[in-house]
């Protein structure tokens, strides 16, 4: 008989895992249990339905800062749009599996012992288990945050109408992103975040910018801020008292402080697994244990669907019988506010030098938007190498841009073959070049 996979979560992780298995091995058998939606948070309340809410809120924005050119928002469609392409229905999705000769069970289900799988009463047998069970949202210590029934992300990218005003904790990319799309629809918009700044994860240069940029839009930033209280619920208005400060009241309420690993009620004690606060332990070769595989939010390393992805790809690949082990020097990110914030490798600096360039300095700024809006490259070399170790841009789509340093630092391309590159004209890539060239090496 052929072997038996079972995999325990169908986001694109767990989907990305049995597509490359099978392209590997046309006879292994396959069973995804999945007790949602196959395709995960990704496909219907975070990725997916965020980008497209950003859409077309953006290109409003960025008409109005050309020239002869009006734009207005219709929410209503904005909204519809959305649906369409993250509407509640998995239907495409499970039909995409059985093209892959993979069965679908659903339910939550729980290992009940080495080899042997739960779910809806049936027993499942098999040889090898891989866990992508993804993240949830973490909840800060706040009094009454759980009677109040706040937003989270799933909330956030799901509503149908534009609230009179919102207070979002959390001031993340998910905070930003959502907050600027609120805003921009019309809504009295805070954030409010325990440092000092935005972004906390990414170069402060980037934060700041993104923070002065939302001031103007009339976001209000309550920085420095620890949230102690939460009086209200949905439909009545809440009152977060924040220590040191005057409450701050809002129709809406929404938490985006983050997400966690999802590990607990699948049964991970029957197996010699190693479960921390940060997930479930891999190494290098996304082996959690004695034919035991992990891959995506679950893990810990890094929660980006990209990342889940390539680790599914790299346990399919040791499944399969090869020998393959993951490399996160270079895992990008990008952040989908306007201007977009990408980043990529090592940017603390430490020990590095650094080279900066602004996105209002290459001709292609003024032929797309109003030249004074800013954003810039900034890179990181090493320099006893002189190789790049990380980079941050911000900018119009600058997600797509940070592609040639996420491949630089991967394929550790030399800094003088990067400033010998030609980059196309006009383009905002031309900071490559420029930036490149400010390196001290």
């Amino acid at each position: 008989m052929p072997r038996h996979v079972v995999v325990l979560g169908g986001g694109v992780s767990g989907e990305a895992f049995i597509a490359a298995l099978r392209r590997l091995d046309k006879e292994v058998r396959i069973t995804l249990v999945e007790n949602e939606l196959v395709g995960g948070e990704c496909s219907y309340w975070a990725c997916i339905p965020s980008k497209t809410l950003l859409r077309p809120v953006e290109i409003a924005f960025r008409a109005r800062a050309a020239h002869g050119v009006e734009a207005s928002l219709d929410p209503e469609q904005i909204f519809w749009w959305r649906d369409q392409n993250a509407g509640k229905d998995d239907t495409s999705q499970v039909k995409w599996l059985a093209g892959l000769d993979a069965e679908v069970v659903r339910g939550k289900g729980a290992i009940v012992a080495p080899g042997r799988f739960e779910v809806g009463g049936e027993e499942l047998a098999y040889d090898e288990l891989m866990i992508s069970t993804g993240s949830l949202p973490t909840m800060p210590p706040i009094e009454g945050l759980e009677a109040a029934d706040p937003w989270t992300s799933r909330e956030g990218t799901s509503a149908s109408e534009v609230p009179e005003s919102l207070v979002v904790v959390g001031g993340g990319a998910v905070g930003c992103e959502l907050a600027q799309f609120y805003a921009r629809m019309g809504a009295r918009v805070t954030i409010v975040q325990s440092g000092d700044y935005i972004l906390p994860r990414v170069d402060r240069d980037a934060g700041d910018l993104l923070g002065g940029l939302f001031a103007e839009e009339g976001i209000e930033l309550c920085l420095n801020a620890r949230a102690t209280k939460i009086e209200g619920a949905p439909g009545s208005g809440y009152a977060l008292e924040i220590e040191g400060r005057k409450p701050l009241e809002s129709t809406h309420l929404m938490i985006a402080t983050g997400r966690r690993p999802n590990v607990e009620g699948f049964g991970l004690e029957h197996l010699d697994v190693q479960v921390g606060k940060q997930g479930i332990q891999v190494d290098e070769r996304l082996s959690a244990g004695d034919r035991v595989w992990a891959a995506g939010d679950v893990t810990g390393i890094a929660l980006f669907t990209h990342l889940g992805k390539y680790q599914g790809r790299v346990a399919a690949a040791n499944i399969a019988g090869r020998d393959l082990v993951a490399d996160y020097r270079a895992i990008p990110a990008a952040i989908f506010t306007d201007p977009q914030v990408a980043s990529v490798g090592d940017t603390s600096g430490k020990n590095a030098v650094v080279g900066k360039w602004s996105v209002e300095k290459v001709s292609r700024t003024s032929t797309f938007q109003d030249p004074k809006r800013p954003g810039f490259l900034k890179l990181f070399a090493d320099p006893e190498h002189s190789v790049l170790v990380g980079g941050v841009a911000v900018g119009p789509e600058a997600g797509e841009w940070i592609g040639q340093i996420t491949l630089a630092i991967r394929a550790e391309v030399p800094v003088a073959t990067i400033r010998d590159t030609i980059q196309p004209f006009p383009t905002f890539s031309e900071t490559i070049y420029f930036a490149a060239r400010e390196l001290d090496l």
